[in-house]
């Protein structure tokens, strides 16, 4: 135990000497790195401050220019530190934008339950909005339209009639669907080049095929009276001397159902009824029921046979539905750039004006300088007149910059609303309070991989391979359309007849009546002695003690107990010998599937084009940017020394306005390759259909069970919903802005 606690001492001494040794440098260090962050700029140790529109500045933070200044001119773009670093904080998670594509079905009608008239009722279509939103006026203050660059995007995706008019194409389509399920044929729409399939399937057939199911029946009553010209054949006895009439009633009531499926058979059923009764004696029943019940069908063999071949248009109406969604999303990503690239041009517009109007103060302060020193002597008349022209030029040039703005706003003005000449709004002063930085990279890893992104999720590419589909389809359907029409039919019946008839008794001999020959003369006998003796033959009658009375009941059951059956079977071929129509329809079909085929190549390569440019412009101006912030930075450290040295006495006052001039000149050039930069950044967004998903705009609407369309989930749509990606691969990430350390 001692030998243990003599171990256990020097271990405790050596610990302490070891955190006395290097406790003092920890400390150090722990000081020294305090006090660099007390160091740290504002902009570096918090969150930066909210932007505010800079025609509403603090009077207390303007800075007063130092001596020498001619104007107070601030940095064009004040977005803080971020914007020279080419970073800013990642944008909070918003709820997506829903375009509510999926508010309307229109693929199945009203069912029949539980209200039996719903089929043959109209659906029922909203009257289309065509007021503006009601976030335009929650927006507007003071006679002001303080908006983001967000609030710009959704305002033009809830007004654009751009969009409202392109979100009809997919619920008629919807149409399509429902029509081609019935059997019939689609219509088409916008960016479809096949409507509908042109194979002659079935040629010979003159009833139009329908997948629903067909209920007829007929219920008619006649009641006629026939002049008889010849009573004893008609069965109403020996003629008058006046006209008889033959007197018929007759009761109709027929019910059949017929049907049409997909692999080309017919089906039928029918059960005809008829009651008539008449004033002849010829009929064995009077009145009488006659009824029969009857199935059969009909089968294509050849021509028309199989499922896909009877499924052929549903196929092509559900690929065009796909297509009007994608032509949708075109007509939204269209929307989308087209309203950056308004909110940028205005950014810069409104900016631009801020930056001639500091070039005005400037050279009226120098004409007005010029002019002092030509009244004392000291300056020539000539430096006085070419400082007039300076401000003349320089106020043409705010002249010009103050009507770029107001149509710029205006071209902003009419992207966001439906109608701009609302009272509300007419007057109404837009005010942008993004203001142009170099945004985080969002390009690709390579130019491969941004063509590979674009060949997956380009409209008009994916357009392009549905159109391809129905051209498969439509080569298929008239490959079949080639063969002969071979229709094999069957046909069973039974039939039933019943009525009421008379019951006779025992004949009675009711007397005599002389035999006759042709002329009508009594035929007589000779007999003994040569005595004529005429022929007698006695007439009998049956009396009619009674009634059998049948009727429908009676009908129904020979019917049901098959004691009249008929048995029917055909096969019938239509062979036609050159077939010239039906191979020109495939021949057709055919060269038509090449021609896309050429097409999507050709659409390929000028999505490569497409991107390729945009790639090269949004690399090129991203430099141009860095370019004209060192530009920009310069200007302002030369204009800043020859302040100095006219402090000294070393410059003129002319030396100071001209670099202060080149500093506003930079400063304008800064301006406009930030808002180049933006709006190129949305070009190579749109070049490889990712603008959608980049502005969080979802064509699903979220209010409902599931959020996404048919479509969305089949097809490779940009978009995002609850965060994750909707519809397409993720084939890439969006770098996340670095944060400033």
């Amino acid at each position: 135990m001692t030998a243990q606690r003599s171990a256990y001492r020097p271990t405790r001494k050596r610990i302490k000497e070891l955190s006395v040794r290097y406790a003092r440098p920890l400390v150090a260090t722990l000081l020294a790195l305090l006090i660099a962050i007390g160091n740290v700029p504002p902009a570096f140790a918090q969150n930066p401050p909210p932007k505010q529109d800079s025609t509403k500045q603090d009077p207390s933070q303007q800075q007063s220019p130092p001596p020498g200044t001619y104007g107070n001119i601030p940095p064009a773009s004040q977005a803080g530190p971020e914007a020279a670093t080419g970073t800013a904080p990642p944008p909070a998670p918003a709820i997506p934008v829903s375009l509510g594509l999926s508010t309307h079905n229109f693929t199945h009608g009203p069912r029949a339950f539980p209200s039996l008239i719903a089929p043959y009722t109209p659906i029922e279509i909203d009257a289309p909005m065509l007021v503006n939103s009601p976030r335009i006026d929650q927006l507007i203050h003071d006679n002001k339209l303080q908006i983001t660059l967000q609030d710009a995007v959704e305002l033009a995706l809830e007004n654009s009639l751009d969009i409202a008019v392109a979100r009809y194409n997919p619920w008629i389509a919807d149409t399509d669907i429902l029509r081609t399920k019935a059997g019939g044929q689609g219509r088409g729409t916008p960016g479809a080049d096949f409507p509908t399939s042109q194979a002659s399937i079935d040629p010979f057939n003159t009833i139009f095929p329908s997948f629903d199911p067909l209920i007829s029946t007929t219920t008619s009553i006649n009641s006629l009276t026939t002049p008889i010209n010849n009573p004893f054949l008609s069965g109403t006895g020996v003629g008058t001397s006046t006209l008889q009439g033959l007197h018929a009633h007759s009761t109709v009531f027929d019910a059949a159902y017929q049907q049409s499926f997909t692999p080309g058979t017919t089906i039928n059923v029918a059960w005809n009824n008829t009651r008539s009764s008449s004033t002849s004696g010829a009929n064995f029943f009077n009145p009488s029921v006659q009824s029969s019940l009857s199935a059969g069908f009909s089968q294509q063999l050849l021509n028309g046979f199989g499922y896909f071949i009877g499924r052929r248009n549903i196929l092509i109406a559900k690929n065009n539905r796909k297509i009007a969604d994608l032509v949708f999303v075109n007509q939204a990503i269209t929307t989308v750039t087209s309203a950056i690239t308004a909110y940028w041009e205005l950014v810069y517009a409104r900016e631009n004006v801020k930056v001639q109007q500091q070039a005005v103060a400037v050279s009226e302060k120098l004409f007005n300088d010029n002019k002092k020193q030509l009244e004392i002597g000291t300056m020539a008349p000539l430096d006085v007149t070419r400082a007039e022209s300076e401000v003349a030029s320089d106020r043409q040039n705010l002249i010009v910059a103050q009507t770029v703005q107001l149509q710029d706003e205006q071209v902003l003005k009419n992207a966001m609303t439906k109608n701009p000449l609302a009272a509300n709004l007419i007057n109404v002063e837009i005010i942008p309070t993004d203001l142009p930085t170099p945004p985080a990279a969002t390009e690709s890893a390579s130019f491969e991989d941004a063509i590979q992104e674009a060949f997956v999720k380009r409209p008009d590419l994916q357009e392009q391979v549905y159109n391809l589909k129905n051209a498969g389809i439509e080569v298929r359907a008239t490959k079949n359309a080639l063969l002969p029409t071979l229709t094999l039919s069957g046909q069973y019946s039974s039939s039933g007849l019943a009525g009421n008839s008379p019951i006779t008794g025992a004949p009675v001999v009711t007397g005599v009546i002389p035999v006759v020959d042709a002329n009508g003369n009594p035929i007589s006998i000779t007999g003994a002695g040569g005595v004529q003796t005429p022929i007698f033959q006695s007439s009998t009658n049956a009396p009619i003690i009674g009634t059998t009375q049948q009727g429908f009941g009676t009908a129904q059951n020979q019917i049901f107990t098959n004691q009249f059956p008929d048995y029917f079977a055909s096969l019938n071929l239509f062979l036609p010998l050159r077939n010239r129509s039906a191979q020109a329809d495939n021949a057709r079909a055919m060269l038509t599937q090449r021609q896309l085929e050429t097409q999507l190549q050709q659409l390929k390569n000028a999505a490569l084009l497409d991107v390729r440019n945009t790639y090269i412009a949004l690399e090129q101006d991203r430099a141009r940017v860095d370019a004209a912030i060192k530009a920009r930075e310069l200007q302002r450290q030369t204009f800043e020394a020859e302040q100095k040295k006219y402090t000294l006495g070393a410059s003129t006052v002319y030396n100071v306005i001209l670099t202060q001039r080149d500093y506003v000149t930079a400063e304008g050039v800064e301006l406009r390759a930030l808002a180049d930069l933006n709006e190129a950044k949305a070009n190579f967004e749109r070049a490889v259909g990712r603008t959608l998903e980049v502005n969080r705009v979802t064509i699903a609407s979220t209010g409902t069970k599931s959020g996404l369309s048919e479509f969305e989930q089949e097809t490779l749509i940009p978009g995002t919903l609850h965060g994750q990606v909707v519809g397409t691969d993720k084939i890439f990430s969006i770098p996340t802005p670095p944060t400033n350390k």
